[in-house]
């Protein structure tokens, strides 16, 4: 199984400012078959980057569509028009969900669009700290989990990645917290087991699972042996070139 190393921009960087750093960092980092690099810049820069890319060497991500493919609504952009230059898309992020207030319908209809159109969604779920605190961490997963698979048959659930990203580990939040392994573990056993009531063993044990929320070169090592896990989500140290190039030797390392 591939180990999926996703870095999210958000929203930083020019385009001038992606496409040096994508230079950058397509010199540094070699060609791991077993590897999968993605990164997702803003929409703006999608296009120029997409010709500048080396597909063998890293692929990219949406940060987020629209779920109709074409049609009346100012100002977005439809998976439809991001087919040929994205191989992602991440869906259901947290600041999705609570600053732009999508809720799963929204999501499901996101994460349907995007298989429609031949892009991988990265379906990103994970509780509050106040959830988390009132012992509602199992239900929030199960909810957000179900709920984005929803819109999609049972054919197609194996070709969603699931990104657990805990919204009290994000650094971009206030007063982050680490999240340990254990912790991790536990609630990829929540999500696994979820999948496997609903779309048997084989689905449960074959999807990929990443890991997203305060990703450094120090704790990949850690969170990347969590049993489970298959890859990670990074935000912040993404826009390091020596962090986001240390943690794919990480995962190198790791799969070793």
């Amino acid at each position: 199984m591939k180990t999926y190393i996703v870095g999210n921009w958000k929203l930083n960087f020019t385009v001038g400012e992606a496409s040096i750093y994508l230079h950058k960092l397509l010199k540094k980092i070699p060609n791991y078959r077993d590897i999968e690099v993605v990164v997702a810049p803003s929409a703006l820069a999608l296009q120029s980057l997409s010709l500048q890319i080396d597909r063998h060497k890293m692929k990219l991500a949406a940060q987020n569509a629209f779920y109709r493919d074409f049609g009346a609504f100012t100002g977005e952009i439809s998976f439809s028009q991001l087919r040929g230059l994205v191989d992602y898309a991440i869906i259901g992020h947290s600041e999705r969900r609570y600053i732009f207030k999508e809720d799963d319908k929204m999501v499901a209809k996101k994460v349907a669009a995007a298989i429609r159109n031949k892009i991988t969604p990265i379906l990103c779920i994970g509780e509050t700290e106040s959830e988390r605190a009132f012992g509602e961490t199992s239900d929030v997963i199960r909810d957000q989990l179900m709920g984005g698979l929803s819109e999609i048959g049972d054919d197609d659930v194996d070709k969603v990645i699931i990104a657990y990203e805990p919204v009290w580990a994000i650094s971009s939040t206030k007063a982050a917290k680490i999240a340990s392994p254990d912790e991790i573990a536990d609630s990829v056993k929540i999500i696994r087991r979820n999948l496997e009531e609903i779309y048997g063993k084989k689905v449960a044990s074959e999807i990929s699972v990443l890991f997203g929320g305060s990703v450094n070169s120090s704790n990949a090592g850690a969170y990347l042996t969590v049993p489970g896990v298959n890859g990670l989500l990074i935000g912040g140290s993404s826009l390091i070139l020596s962090e986001f190039s240390d943690i794919i030797e990480v995962a190198k390392r790791v799969q070793a």
